[in-house]
């Protein structure tokens, strides 16, 4: 029988999507966890597929591409320093003291590392998606939440290049670290260099062409060129695409351009939970299950401290603190990351903490606005934040 064409395979795929969110719809059930489940099925035939796995890269990129286009430099630099105290919160209790719960039940530093780093991140891309599915990106938590997001893209590679050395036992030096945080100091000023100097004389350039067809190509190659240099330094395409919005941003016609990428992106971000799912590797058996519960059940309640801590250090009242901690529980994507430096039984482990946690993370964030004001009232929660 002849191989399957690339284009009958990607639209047989498409209508899957289109089943699967239109079942979503009907139930009113996430669609991130249906798109999850359909990449888990389709694994043993897309586990290595490329083309997948590059049009859900490029979802991923818009999506942060337009959420970075809400945060103009100013506006992001205030959020950085209002964040900082929650992010260093969120690497001692949702790394830190992970690793000292996996080191307690007599695994060996490596794999306690290893598995700290599994449960350190939310999932940017999930976190984002549900935000703006449910129409939260309006709340006050939002720019708290993606705040810290932005900071535990920041501090995720330097985990992993901590951790690759470890695994690979070419052991952990500072020239490689303080490498690594030039090149986020780098790509961070660049962008903001580039918004401020580059891009706010730009605005009648970006007035004059942005109803034209052509327009549409400088936007995407805005897009994707930072995330792609952000790749070739060895860091997130998702903290490039974030910076890429932020240039801009700078134009002050975030509108118009969303505008322009909205349709493209929702298109393509479902590809990446496609993609995402036919990573996660549930194997033969569930090994380690009462850590696994323990962990499950610390990484939950780490994120909605760190959430519920680091809202009301940020300024938030403690009604929306907690909705945002509630909002923080899912792993994904870096988690995935870290996980495949595992091996064996560890690594089937990480694939089945991530998928829960993914779960019971898409709940809770659906059930934060009526957990938060079943705690504080809805009196409260008009106060001003």
């Amino acid at each position: 029988m002849p191989e399957m064409p690339d284009l009958l395979a990607a639209g047989l795929m498409l209508l899957v999507l289109f089943i699967g969110g239109w079942i979503s719809f009907k139930m009113r059930f996430p669609d991130v966890i249906i798109y999850l489940l359909i990449g888990i099925v389709v694994s043993s035939w897309l586990a290595d597929s490329h083309l997948l796995y590059f049009a859900g890269e490029i979802g991923i990129v818009l999506l942060f591409f337009m959420l970075g286009m809400e945060f103009p430099v100013r506006q992001l630099i205030l959020v950085a320093t209002k964040v900082f105290r929650a992010g260093i919160l969120d690497i001692i209790l949702s790394f830190g003291v992970t690793v000292g719960i996996t080191l307690a039940f007599g695994l060996g530093w490596l794999e306690a590392l290893i598995i700290g780093g599994v449960a350190y991140a939310t999932s940017s891309s999930i976190t984002a998606k549900m935000l703006e599915n449910s129409k939260r990106m309006v709340n006050p938590e939002s720019e708290f939440i993606l705040g810290l997001l932005i900071f535990e893209d920041l501090f995720a590679p330097v985990l992993v290049a901590l951790l690759v050395s470890m695994t690979v036992g070419s052991g952990v030096t500072l020239g490689m670290l303080g490498w690594t945080f030039v090149q986020i100091i780098i790509l961070v000023a660049g962008a903001v260099l580039l918004g401020i100097f580059v891009f706010r004389k730009l605005r009648s350039f970006v007035d004059r062409y942005m109803d034209e067809d052509f327009f549409l190509l400088f936007v995407f190659g805005i897009a994707l060129t930072y995330g792609g240099i952000a790749l070739y330094l060895n860091l997130s395409e998702v903290l490039g695409a974030f910076l890429a919005g932020i240039i801009l941003a700078e134009v002050k016609r975030s509108d118009v351009l969303e505008g322009l990428v909205v349709r493209f992106r929702d298109l393509l971000l479902p590809m990446f939970f496609v993609y995402f799912g036919t990573t996660i590797e549930v194997g033969e058996g569930v090994p380690m299950i009462p850590m696994l519960l323990v962990l499950l059940f610390w990484s939950v309640a780490a994120k909605i401290i760190v959430g519920f801590a680091g809202g009301k250090l940020y300024g938030l009242s403690s009604k929306v603190a907690l909705r945002a901690g509630l909002s923080l529980t899912q792993r994904g994507e870096f988690s995935i990351i870290v996980a495949a430096l595992a091996t064996g039984t560890l690594r089937t482990f990480s694939s089945i903490f991530i998928l829960l946690s993914a779960l019971v993370g898409v709940y809770l964030f659906q059930k934060a606005p009526e957990l938060a004001t079943s705690i504080y009232g809805k009196k409260r929660g008009k106060k001003p934040v």
